[in-house]
This record gives structure tokens, C-alpha cells and sequence, in this order.
């Protein structure tokens, strides 16, 4: 039972988070869907993976939920790349800049 409780004020909380990141952010409301978003973090902080979110400070979690947006923002501007310039992108990550 404690967990279902849990799974209901987890799932509370991190939308807001990530509504809260994407509206103040710029680059996310451009190129990220924030439904997408929500549902991608949601299955990531699942409460089989994560079992207590709540333990976790909000600061924390904020800062994780961040870098989980920006992983996919870049991740998504890589697909925008030609294939000559994701050639040049392979070449300099190989040298280290």
C-alpha cells in the first residue's frame, strides 16, 4: 500500500518539475514536446526503479530532471544534422574537440 501512495506523489511532483524547466527555458519550449517529456520522465522515475522520490531533495531532483531534458535536446539537434556535418561532429568528438 505505501507504495501505491508513493507512485501517486511521485508522479505529482515531477510534472510539475519538468513544466516549470521547459516554461522558463527557451531552447526546451522550442525543440522539446513537454507531454513527451513528462511521460519519458515519468517512466524513468518510475517507483519500481526509484522507490522513494520524495527522499530525494527537490533541488536534486530538479538538477536530475535538467539534465535529463538537456540530454535530449542535444540528442535531438544531432538529427538535424547533414550528413557531412554529422561526419565533421564524429571527426571532432574522436579528437577531443
Amino acid at each position: 500500500m505505501t507504495q501505491i501512495i508513493n507512485h501517486q506523489s511521485n508522479y505529482q511532483k515531477l510534472p510539475e518539475i519538468v513544466k516549470t524547466l521547459i516554461d522558463n527555458n527557451p531552447l526546451y519550449q522550442e525543440n522539446l514536446d513537454i507531454q513527451a517529456m513528462i511521460a519519458n520522465i515519468n517512466r524513468t522515475f518510475d517507483p519500481i526503479a526509484v522507490p522513494d522520490v520524495n527522499s530525494i531533495s527537490e533541488e536534486k531532483l530538479t538538477k536530475r530532471i535538467k539534465r535529463i531534458l538537456s540530454l535530449h535536446l542535444v540528442s535531438g539537434m544531432l538529427n538535424d544534422l547533414s550528413p557531412e556535418q554529422m561526419r565533421i561532429f564524429d571527426e571532432s568528438v574522436k579528437r577531443g574537440g
